[in-house]
């Protein structure tokens, strides 16, 4: 931990930061989910606006901050987390689009495995794959506290695409297709691939925000604010 205060999130206490963080990729949302569900908040981080915070839940330390966008952005924050600040346990929880009839707008999905076309786990590590796996034991956990609180999980394949906007408006339905992905978003692989190379925990809980097939979306407000049952089962993890 020497690198300690690190250029992007500067915190110069490791103390601060619990062993466990849930990453959402809005820092706004970081905010609300500190706001809503913690006591005794305390903010550790604002550099870039990127703000992170730790608090109480159920009398539990717990650490809350964003990713920002994309596998690079959360690269550089997750590696910072886990490799200078102690951090064992990340669990992303995001939005997603669903490539899936069954997983519909506002379900809440477990991921199984990131598939993407993103050089970031050559460049920075030298693998040469284009899946990455979540920890299966903390996906473990992520399911039994779900039953608990009532939550029901949609197990998926997500595809984390570098490209939010292209030229082929049947990729979507390429990759569905070969590679069996769900869902997409823009950050597992590349959390899960520093999570595997730093020998830490990993794992992605995302709500549906919009369907590639209904055309269904939410409103930006809905996933700052609404997200609630995500939120819920990694509070829960990180509880206990």
């Amino acid at each position: 931990m020497s690198n300690i205060p690190t250029p992007h999130i500067g915190c110069t206490d490791p103390s601060l930061i619990a062993k466990t963080v849930l990453m959402p990729g809005d820092p706004l949302r970081a905010k609300y989910i500190a706001d809503t569900f913690l006591t005794d908040v305390v903010e550790f981080t604002h550099v870039r606006n990127v703000l992170g915070f730790t608090g109480k839940y159920h009398g539990k330390k717990i650490s809350v901050m964003a990713s920002g966008m994309g596998q690079p952005s959360i690269g550089i924050y997750s590696y910072e987390l886990f490799a200078f600040y102690g951090v064992e346990n990340i669990v992303r929880i995001g939005t997603a689009g669903s490539y899936d009839p069954n997983l519909k707008v506002y379900d809440t999905v477990l991921i199984t495995k990131a598939f993407s076309e993103s050089n970031y786990a050559k460049v920075a590590f030298g693998f040469r794959g284009h899946f990455m796996a979540p920890n299966k034991a903390l996906n473990n956990k992520l399911i039994k506290k779900a039953a608990a609180v009532g939550v029901e999980l949609k197990p998926a394949i997500v595809h984390s695409s570098d490209v939010f906007y292209g030229t082929n408006p049947n990729h979507w339905k390429e990759v569905h297709e070969k590679y069996g992905a769900g869902c997409v978003e823009m950050e597992s692989f590349a959390l899960f691939a520093n999570a595997k190379q730093l020998g830490k925990k990993a794992a992605c809980l995302l709500t549906i925000s919009d369907s590639f097939i209904t055309h269904e979306a939410t409103s930006a407000e809905e996933r700052q604010n609404k997200f609630n049952n995500m939120m819920k089962v990694a509070l829960e993890l990180a509880s206990k």
